[in-house]
């Protein structure tokens, strides 16, 4: 045999082994590159991740791939499945992050209505990271073209099949233990979901999210004695109680973004509130929430029924996931005080499940978008000054053998604030940096501050006496906070625990047309705020709403965010599980969340 023909026998058993080799290295490497792609649309894998992280994620890729490959029987058709899923979800986070500034949640599921509804007024502009992420993937599509192998033996790919099944649910259950993953240490702070992501990756965040679909029975919860406790708090009324008119407004993304450092503007965007909270016969402050950017209806189910989104996994929604039935709140402890009870809100009834949740909470009535038939828009959305007529017209057309208690949630200042309308032009203008969305924002809040004003002025002439209490859902997202850190010297990537929780404060205000103490620069929670709902109306706080009124004695802020008691300390994470108060309310808010759907809150 001369050299030549053996050179050739060589040069084809290499070829022969590269070709039978390649799959297992299409195998090995799509899922890599798949995970580093999706990760690239918002963080830096290489930078912002340590090792274990990515010895969790790439594990979770490689058995997902073999589980479709298995299912499939073909490597090529696995793999793409897998890229094309990534693509899409990691570009779905991507918008997510980029509205609401919070990621992808399990429980998002079931907030996809109510997002879709809102889905038009928001930009679908890429970054220039998040089209070269988009070109990258469509280069791995094209790449995995390579690998057209295919697994024909039935019983083998049923065994490995199951198999790889089998793994991963154990690796679930893995991350969902506490204990393991300390172990790991993975950053299992969970009340921030956008670090958990940047720090774990989007498969093993999510994967360790699951775990809180659920909400755990306190310890120590019985029954018996949540409703004994409660009992104690129950009081009977005195005659004399007046019946003021409630009003409670809601607005929308009501913030005022003086929180975050100065904001210069070619004129002041909110005067009337600001001179309405130094004024008489008003309580004013910050109420502290437990959502950003988003996730209204969690602040509504804190105001409304004295719960805290502090005991709730974080990011989930109550109305959606837990609520089955009746739940005790303001609204049903107020009608059995003979108010005629009202929700007003100038968007989808279905939106957040209120069409089911208001009426489980003992309001009477409920208005939504077909009730504004003739209101004026802003935008997308029905104007605040419009909502605000319609509240005056629902005020004039009650029975007047009632008084009345309206909750109203706004719309107008809805998220989105980067494009141009026909119908609004905005007139604030930020005289130290140029930005659409800031500009688009503050000046929706000046039409919001107009509004108010002449709402105020028409129960002002009023006789009978009418409480009005405002304040905002949440913040807006980072598109109208990244302008004012900028023009204040502050980097938005390296901000303090401090600096990041003053993104989940608010204004509020609470004006009487009668007299009632003024108080001033008051720190509350969402939880907490109707009891100066009650407090100013002399209506008496019994059962829950009882028992809060004396938690709230030794605590000023209960929130997801963070716990502070009166003496202005805050919580570490251990002080709030040894705190015995806290574990009672705990336990008080599972037997009113489960006892008042007449079934456990896991059904």
């Amino acid at each position: 045999m001369d050299i030549t023909s053996l050179k050739t026998i060589i040069d084809n058993m290499m070829k022969e082994r590269l070709r039978a080799g390649m799959p297992f290295l299409g195998f090995l490497l799509c899922p890599v590159l798949t995970f580093i792609l999706t990760e690239a649309y918002l963080y830096n894998p290489f930078t912002d991740m340590k090792r274990m992280p990515w010895c969790l994620n790439l594990l979770i890729y490689w058995l997902t791939a073999a589980i479709l490959v298995m299912l499939t029987g073909r490597l090529r058709a696995a793999l793409r499945i897998q890229t094309v899923f990534f693509l899409l979800a990691g570009l779905a986070n991507y918008y997510v992050v980029n509205f609401r500034s919070s990621p992808i949640l399990p429980w998002d599921i079931f907030s996809a209505k109510t997002a879709a509804s809102v889905a038009d007024n928001f930009s679908y502009a890429l970054s220039a990271r998040a089209c070269f992420v988009l070109l990258g993937f469509g280069g791995l599509l094209l790449a995995e073209q390579l690998f057209p192998y295919r697994i024909r033996r039935g019983k083998l790919r049923l065994i490995l099949g199951i198999s790889c099944i089998l793994l991963l649910t154990g690796l679930v259950f893995v991350l969902h233990n506490d204990a393991a993953v300390s172990r790991m240490r993975l950053y299992n702070k969970m009340f921030t979901p956008g670090v958990v992501q940047k720090r774990n990756g989007m498969v093993v965040a999510f994967t360790m999210e699951l775990k809180y679909l659920v909400v755990e029975k306190p310890a120590g919860y019985d029954a018996e004695e949540c409703r004994t406790l409660l009992a104690a708090y129950e009081k009977t009324p005195p005659e004399t109680e007046k019946r003021p008119n409630i009003i409670v407004i809601m607005d929308e993304a009501f913030a005022d973004m003086s929180y975050l450092g100065d904001v210069e503007t070619n004129k002041e965007y909110m005067p009337f509130f600001r001179s309405l909270q130094e004024g008489e016969n008003t309580v004013s402050g910050s109420v502290h929430v437990s959502v950003l950017g988003g996730n209204t209806a969690n602040t509504e189910f804190e105001f409304l029924t004295g719960n805290t989104m502090a005991f709730l996994p974080e990011g989930s929604v109550p109305y959606q996931q837990y609520l089955r039935g009746e739940l005790p709140s303001l609204a049903s402890r107020l009608k059995e005080e003979g108010y005629a009870t009202v929700a007003m809100h100038p968007y989808h009834a279905a939106g957040w499940c209120r069409d089911k949740v208001y009426s489980w909470m003992g309001f009477d009535v409920f208005r939504a978008l077909p009730d504004y038939p003739d209101a004026e828009y802003v935008r997308k959305y029905v104007s605040d000054q419009a909502d605000f007529e319609r509240i005056i017209q629902e005020y004039e057309q009650r029975d007047r053998e009632k008084p009345i208690f309206l909750f109203n949630v706004t719309m107008q200042n809805h998220g989105g604030y980067d494009q141009e309308f026909d119908n609004f032009v905005p007139e604030i203008t930020g005289t130290k940096c140029q930005s659409k969305a800031l500009d688009q924002y503050l000046s929706l809040i000046s039409l919001t501050d107009q509004a108010l004003q002449e709402l105020i002025g028409y129960f002002m002439q009023e006789e009978e006496e009418t409480i009005i209490l405002f304040f905002g859902d949440h913040q807006p997202n980072d598109s109208v906070a990244g302008p004012i850190w900028r023009q204040n010297g502050v980097n938005a990537s390296e901000l303090s625990w401090e600096q990041e929780t003053v993104r989940y404060e608010v204004p509020f205000v609470l004006w009487a047309n009668f007299d009632i103490e003024a108080k001033k620069d008051l720190e509350t929670s969402a939880n907490f705020l109707a009891l100066e709902v009650l407090e100013q109306a002399d209506i008496s706080p019994d059962g829950y709403f009882g028992y809060l009124e004396e938690l709230h004695s030794s605590y000023s802020v209960i929130s997801a965010r963070q716990i502070v008691t009166t003496e202005g300390q805050v919580l570490t994470e251990e002080e709030t599980k040894e705190a015995e108060d806290l574990l009672t309310y705990r336990r008080l808010q599972y037997y009113m969340m489960s006892s008042g759907n007449q079934a456990d809150v896991n059904r």
